[in-house]
């Protein structure tokens, strides 16, 4: 077949959650704009792209942002998680603050008077603008069922109200009233700008629940085809109700056009069989070694006729599981490294020694890695 009849025969779209067409799809701005708009349920005046990969320091030396911009009033993030990773919510804890601290670049300076008439020039901290970190988690729904999980900086009091059983048993109403408004005032306290932290939001949002819940909200059409392009549905007919949206409309036109290219068609292949071969083996890896060693401890407590053998046999095979499961740990970080690698070396076009630093691996490491390949 040549390049011309497989170019034909694609009906599906690029899939949006892979980085490299999420990236594609909002370097436009107005489609930025948009989901935004629908996302947080606001309404934005003006957005301002802002650069995605930064060295910071020597040891910590470089990040890259899925997307990063401007608005009105607020730095935002947004990063597509495509499977599951142990340290997101550390790692993504860590973008959202460095997402203010970038700010420090371009902070105003102020005046200060100090003693013998002199003047000192600082930053005006006064000016930092809130943060917000948006998750877009493909496939992890961190074991809960909402369409998605908002985090604020507030006060501490509150979580032990909540979570203070003697309040909730407390029959008297009016003693939980005045401690809620008691919270309340705390809350709404804008002493020195106090209420600035309370502007700062660390979102996960949960993609397959958001198509499961099926909620009327503005957000879900974008997690809804997000899915569709997810599993190369490829009935036209599938996109018509986006393609009367002018926005969602230039979103398809953008996944349509990269498959132009042959190598975006073998790219797609590659990285869909290698996301689901690593999530067959995680969850293959876990399931049987959990079942196979119970099975194992109970037959060898049995074997023994007593008590003790059934508990030191599960126990033995426990220590045996939780060795599986840490070997395949091992091996879908190296699996998640060699791809860091290709993504770095053929997409984002790194040298050799720029991906060493970046990743801190060797340079005789990485050409191991490619030469195993």
């Amino acid at each position: 077949m040549n390049n011309e009849e497989e170019k034909k025969d694609i009906g599906y779209l690029a899939p949006l959650n892979y980085d490299r067409y999420f990236k594609k799809v909002f370097s436009d701005l107005k489609i930025a704009k948009r989901f935004l708009e629908d996302f947080l349920d606001i309404e934005i005046q003006e957005i301002k792209a802002m650069p995605s990969e930064k060295y910071i320091t020597d040891d910590a030396r470089y990040v890259q942002f899925d997307f990063r911009c401007k608005i009105d009033n607020s730095y935002i993030i947004i990063e597509m998680q495509q499977w599951y990773k142990p340290d997101i919510v550390q790692r993504f804890y860590l973008y959202d603050a460095l997402n203010t601290a970038l700010q420090l670049e371009d902070l105003p300076k102020k005046s200060i008077e100090l003693p013998n008439e002199q003047i000192k020039e600082v930053k005006d901290y006064r000016r930092l603008l809130p943060s917000i970190t948006l998750i877009w988690l493909v496939a992890d729904n961190l074991n809960i069922e909402l369409d998605y999980l908002s985090f604020v900086p507030s006060p501490e009091e509150l979580l032990t109200f909540v979570r203070d059983v003697k309040i909730w048993h407390n029959p008297d109403l009016a003693e939980v009233i005045k401690k809620r408004e008691e919270l309340l005032e705390l809350i709404n306290n804008k002493s020195n700008n106090l209420d600035f932290l309370q502007s700062n939001r660390l979102i996960f949002a949960f993609q397959k629940n958001i198509v499961k819940n099926k909620k009327y909200k503005k957000y879900y059409v974008w997690f809804e085809l997000a899915q569709k392009t997810l599993k190369r549905v490829s009935d036209k007919l599938a996109y018509t109700e986006y393609e009367k949206d002018e926005i969602l409309n230039e979103v398809i036109r953008r996944l349509k056009r990269v498959l132009e290219n042959p190598d975006e068609i073998k790219y797609i292949k590659n990285y869909s069989d290698h996301i689901e071969s690593l999530d067959r083996y995680e969850e293959g890896v876990k399931y049987y070694a959990y079942r196979d060693g119970r099975e194992r401890g109970v037959k060898q407590g049995i074997e023994q006729g007593i008590e003790q053998g059934i508990e030191q046999g599960i126990e033995q095979e426990k220590a045996n599981t939780k060795q599986i499961i840490q070997q395949a740990e091992e091996e879908r970080k190296q699996a998640e490294t060699k791809a860091n690698i290709y993504k770095l070396l053929f997409k984002d076009g790194k040298s050799i020694e720029e991906i060493s630093l970046i990743l801190e691996l060797s340079i005789d490491n990485i050409n191991k890695i490619l030469e195993d390949n």
